[in-house]
């Protein structure tokens, strides 16, 4: 063989390799992080300096008790959630209804899924981002030219019984404690929304929230599900579990285990959001944004490594129907207030993050009207 056949052969063997994963480099024991998922210079985390807002830099975000939101101190709770979809872009929600049992159920479930041997999870793998499930690796591997250290299930749940059957069948109780899940938050979803549009609305007191129709679009929005899986990484200073993006629905519910790693900005610098036990992340995504009219904000966020712990999180984001149209919201436009984003849709989304390698908020920005 020719000499640069047999190098080619070699490239060829590790982008093989690459795209199975990062859970099986760790399984292999390797000592140095291949240069496939080295990160330029400027854009690594810094983990050991605080010049970047490292770990060690920490942020409280604001609580929001979701008993309160039901009970007589709703209008001083719509005003924290208002405060903190427009200064933060993240909120952490306690008391949410949710049991225990069911949240560390689908930890349990998504760590052993990633347990199995590889031909197991192997299985999942596809290109066609509309399948009812996908096993992949990075943040989208197909376009990413570094890699992320970063495995992934992503499970369509909507309609949830024509899904379900394709979700996988190992471990055994996978599919059942993964669907009483997904029911579970897009119940919270519902109502974290219903909330959300009485805080935006510039006359809460003449409405109710939301309406009929309103309701009904948000039950039957689209739901995709993410479980996570960041290994332990040999040089965690060097990249990134996911890099700087947002999240292109309305609202991500994030449960992390309690291995910290979820990064934002905020005022320029990024900090490390704590793990609050059987607490959910909720941001903003960017369908909200828009929908609100640039009020509430999507705000760039990232995952660190560490070299020690295995993480595992399961983020469930939410928007409308695949096929409805994303536009401001019509009670927010007016002439002092006119239409800063142009309408979208998911089909809009797929086209533009099959076309190019989706960075930071750049979707986002493509939607705005100058």
């Amino acid at each position: 063989m020719a000499p640069a056949m047999a190098i080619q052969s070699i490239v060829d063997e590790q982008e093989t390799e690459y795209q199975k994963g990062v859970k099986q480099l760790y399984e292999k024991g390797i000592k140095k992080l291949p240069r496939k998922y080295i990160l330029p210079s400027h854009e690594r985390p810094n983990i050991t300096s605080n010049n970047d807002g490292g770990i060690k830099q920490n942020i409280q975000l604001p609580v929001i008790d979701f008993a309160e939101l039901q009970g007589p101190n709703r209008a001083q709770v719509l005003k924290s959630l208002a405060n903190a979809c427009e200064n933060y872009g993240f909120f952490q929600v306690v008391n949410h209804n949710i049991g225990d049992g069911v949240i560390s159920d689908m930890i349990d479930v998504g760590t052993r899924f990633f347990g199995l041997p590889f031909e197991e999870r192997s299985k999942y793998m596809s290109a066609n981002m509309k399948a009812p499930v996908r096993y992949g690796t990075s943040f989208n591997q197909n376009k990413d030219n570094v890699f992320c250290w970063r495995d992934f299930l992503k499970l369509m749940c909507q309609p949830l019984p024509d899904v379900l059957p394709h979700w996988p069948s190992s471990p055994q109780d996978f599919r059942k404690s993964a669907a009483t899940y997904a029911k579970d938050t897009k119940h919270l979803f519902v109502m974290l929304m219903e909330a959300i549009l009485e805080s935006l609305s510039p006359a809460p007191e003449t409405a109710a929230f939301p309406t009929a129709d309103e309701k009904e679009l948000m039950e039957g929005g689209s739901q995709l599900m993410v479980v996570n899986c960041y290994p332990p990484c040999p040089e965690p200073d060097l990249t990134l579990g996911m890099p700087p993006h947002s999240d292109y629905g309305f609202l991500t519910l994030l449960l992390q285990d309690d291995v910290a790693g979820l990064q934002i900005q905020h005022n320029d610098k990024w900090v490390t959001v704590d793990p609050i036990p059987n607490a959910f992340v909720v941001n903003v995504g960017d369908h909200l944004e828009i929908f609100s009219n640039g009020r509430y904000k999507s705000v760039l966020h990232r995952v660190l490594t560490n070299q020690s712990r295995n993480r595992i999180s399961v983020a469930s984001l939410h928007s409308l129907p695949f096929e409805y149209t994303v536009r401001p919201w019509p009670k927010l436009i007016s002439e002092q207030n006119p239409q800063r984003y142009r309408d979208t849709d998911f089909a809009t989304f797929l086209q533009y993050i099959s076309s190019c390698e989706p960075k930071r908020k750049n979707f986002l920005e493509s939607r705005k009207i100058c």
